[in-house]
């Protein structure tokens, strides 16, 4: 049985590794007597079709351009946590009768088809973290279940291990921002905050209180969509539409890098509506509880005034997340020139990069 949360157990040091739909990144956290630092941070393009809806379709591409990495990003270390996302991973929260953890564990086996879409667990890799007692019933407590089909964790796996390395962690993409969050920012137990991710295939939602996860969702309406709207105008290809997404028109004038920033706004209206519907299911489902704060991250999260229309949408304060807001940085590594624009892309393999073996 694959435990999520302490797969090996080991003092090995350990590297974060992003594996998203359009790149993967590698980041490289130290801990020290003064806090994290981070040593280093690379990324680099994926083929569009080696991981689609985060299933893994050409293995061999993959375990390729990880090598790729490692070998530019001049990082040596072995061992590694990455994480799945998207229709990979299922997250199931769920409120049961108060029991210890062996217990739980015997009954989520048992009866896997009342909580996850599974007839049984032989095939599924699942754990499970307890979140405390439930608000309304003391003798009940919340759990969040998480599961994965063996055959999706080991294909990742068999990659990694093909290109010289060995996963010790495997995380699930919701939770990876709530571990960057805490090392980050300051909160009290009451304190809501949204954490969303918007990658190229999949935008994912945690929503924490105190800290702690209580509502995630994931929806598939994310990065690439606009680029393949930008493809279909600019009649170019996915990846000269990509391009022009982030860097603007090629030879284009200040005007029409102006009307494009305005017509990649309009293009990501959607994202935002169904970051919207998000929001306020929680609010209807959770008491309408105050919100603090909304944090953005992936290369979307670049889109010019994009915080701006999220606020106005959810009246919400909306911040592109820092992961670096209490962690240093190696000046001779990390491009100091664009790392205003690094943050929110390395936010996901920063918070990968903090998890260490036998933590929560």
């Amino acid at each position: 049985m694959l435990d999520f949360k302490e797969m090996f157990s080991g003092k090995k040091s350990l590297v974060g590794l992003d594996i998203g739909s359009s790149s993967i990144k590698i980041a490289e956290v130290t801990g020290t007597s003064k806090g994290f630092y981070l040593n280093r941070f690379h990324e680099l393009p994926l083929p569009k079709g080696v991981i689609i809806d985060g299933i893994l379709a050409d293995a061999g591409v993959l375990t390729s351009h990880i090598k790729e990495l490692f070998k530019v990003s001049k990082c040596g270390r072995k061992g590694v946590v990455t994480s799945l996302a998207g229709n990979s991973v299922i997250i199931k929260k769920v409120t049961l009768e108060k029991m210890d953890e062996t217990q739980l564990r015997d009954l989520i086996r048992d009866e896997a088809g009342k909580y996850l879409p599974f007839e049984t667990m032989d095939d599924v890799n699942y754990d499970f973290q307890i979140l405390g007692e439930n608000n309304y019933n003391p003798n009940q407590m919340d759990i969040i279940i998480v599961a994965a089909k063996k055959e999706i964790v080991n294909s990742y796996m068999d990659a990694v291990t093909a290109a010289g390395q060995n996963i010790f962690i495997m995380d699930v993409a919701p939770f990876v921002l709530e571990t960057l969050y805490g090392v980050n920012y300051e909160f009290d137990n009451e304190e809501i905050v949204v954490l969303i991710n918007i990658g190229a295939s999949t935008t994912g939602i945690n929503i924490v209180k105190g800290g702690t996860s209580v509502f995630t969702r994931d929806f598939a309406i994310a990065g690439n969509s606009i680029t393949e709207a930008l493809q279909e105008k600019y009649k170019v290809t996915f990846e000269e539409a990509e391009k022009i997404k982030i860097e603007g028109l090629p030879g284009g004038s200040e005007g029409d890098n102006l009307d494009l920033k305005t017509s990649i706004l309009e293009l990501a209206r959607p994202i935002c509506m169904e970051i919207e519907r998000s929001i306020d299911y929680f609010r209807s489902t959770f008491g309408g509880e105050d919100i603090k704060m909304v944090l953005i991250a992936g290369g979307t999260a670049r889109i010019d005034k994009l915080t701006d229309t999220l606020s106005k949408m959810l009246s919400v304060k909306t911040e592109v997340i820092d992961p670096l807001l209490r962690i240093n940085y190696n000046k001779r590594n990390i491009d100091v020139k664009n790392l205003e624009s690094i943050k929110p892309v390395a936010a996901t393999a920063i918070g990968l990069g903090l998890r260490t073996i036998g933590d929560k």
